[in-house]
């Protein structure tokens, strides 16, 4: 009876890290190339009363065995990269990507993290940079006179600083890529960093290496979505009730047995 107590412990802690995940995602709904996550379980070890194909008698053997099993644990939280929808801005320093493919931030620590947030500014000496004032790499410094500003699908920026001139080329946007991008980890501020799961950055020109091509005057919005949050919010709730009912009713059960005179 006690294991009945434990295995349903363990669900109830799954759902709530479950729960969890489905609320950071329901929280993020409205942030630009935020990326959702998925709760992934396994189930835990069996107590092994008689295993399958176990002699049972003179040429007999169980065509099943007895398996008890001792509950759930969560195995992996797993981002999903797809592509979210995209939001018109008419901002010429907002930039999307059309594929896959990372944008590339210098941290302050001198590393280089990746996001999919292309809602870019221009600080004090007219470097690009995202909202927290981390460079954009390769660095790009837009001229103080420039008038206009164009960003290629090829992601080649142009400015333009007279009428009678022609558009004048001040920097290249570059996309990395990985192999295996789940495999990056999450730092916050919508940057992720390379780990040994996701392998080394493949950085190319846009439309290169399988990356995506890059588009102006429009960001990525989130990829959640709120009607699949919301079933999947209630599908964890009811299934941490049932595990706290089979809580309750192991202890009804052990409470039967103490009460036996």
């Amino acid at each position: 009876m006690i294991k009945s107590l434990n295995t349903a412990a363990t669900g109830m802690q799954a759902q709530q890290a479950n729960m969890d995940v489905i609320s950071n995602n329901l929280a993020n709904t409205s942030t630009v190339g935020f990326k959702k996550s998925r709760a992934e379980f396994e189930d835990l070890l069996y107590h092994n009363l008689k295993d399958p194909g176990q002699a049972t008698g003179l040429n007999s053997v169980s065509p099943t065995g007895i398996q008890t099993g001792l509950g759930v644990r969560t195995a992996a939280i797993t981002k999903d990269f797809d592509s979210g929808s995209m939001i018109i801005t008419k901002n010429p320093l907002d930039v999307s990507i059309d594929g896959a493919g990372f944008f590339q931030i210098q941290t302050p620590d001198g590393q280089v993290a990746y996001t999919r947030d292309g809602q870019f500014k221009k600080d004090a000496a007219g470097r690009v940079t995202d909202k927290n004032g981390n460079l954009l790499q390769p660095a790009i410094t837009l001229p103080a006179e420039a008038t206009g500003i164009e960003i290629t699908q090829a992601g080649e920026v142009r400015v333009i600083v007279g009428l009678s001139e022609p558009p004048r080329t001040v920097g290249q946007i570059d996309l990395a890529n990985f192999v295996n991008p789940a495999g990056l980890k999450s730092v916050g501020r919508n940057l992720f960093v390379q780990t040994g799961a996701s392998g080394q950055p493949i950085v190319s020109r846009p439309g290169l290496q399988g990356t995506g091509y890059v588009s102006q005057g429009q960001v990525e919005g989130s990829n959640v979505s709120i009607v699949d949050e919301m079933v999947n919010m209630i599908t964890a709730q009811r299934a941490y009730e049932t595990n706290a009912k089979a809580v309750q009713a192991a202890d009804q059960m052990l409470q039967s047995v103490n009460n036996l005179r």
